[in-house]
């Protein structure tokens, strides 16, 4: 079930601690690994903030998101029981898809670890094909949609390298 779309947070953050089991022997956060914390961190976001449960949606309506599309691009290991910031936002949306900006950060959110795009495509899982998002989702998204300035991931790399890797609210 969906909250009321008046006044809800374009930019979701979120904390979460480095473990173990995901760090490679040099003590830094696998890079494949990334995308699991990123994920994560999203999923629990958007249940928390906007009040929507993607896993209970897929049981009652037959449709969720699959990833159709990522990106990721690595600035500074995270490691071994770091604890880290992860923020993320709804930069692109379309009667089909959604494409999600997350960073992930340092505790003091000074030091941009790594970023990714994630595009995902709305499906019906019935018949494995994408579909059209409800009328109630679209206004959802056009309530927290923060588009980038940049035109693509690449552009978007740039404009982090070149700035001082704390990434500025939409």
């Amino acid at each position: 079930m969906l909250i009321e779309t008046t006044a809800l947070p374009k930019v979701l953050q979120s904390e979460a601690i480095v473990r173990f089991q995901d760090c490679d022997p040099f003590n830094h956060l696998n890079n494949a690994r990334y995308i699991d914390y990123f994920l994560n961190a999203r999923e629990d976001q958007v249940l928390r903030h906007y009040g929507l449960d993607i896993y209970g949606m897929a049981m009652t309506t037959g449709s969720g998101w699959v990833v159709g599309r990522s990106q990721l691009a690595y600035f500074k290991p995270a490691k071994l029981m770091e604890q880290v910031v992860i923020e993320s936002q709804l930069i692109q949306y379309g009667n089909r898809d959604i494409t999600v900006e997350m960073r992930m950060l340092d505790r003091n959110q000074t030091h941009l670890k790594a970023f990714m795009w994630a595009n995902f495509v709305h499906f019906r899982i019935a018949t494995g094909k994408s579909e059209h998002h409800a009328p109630e989702l679209m206004e959802m998204f056009q309530s927290v949609v923060s588009p980038m300035e940049v035109a693509s991931f690449d552009d978007r790399f740039m404009q982090l390298v070149g700035g001082n890797h704390r990434v500025a609210e939409a």
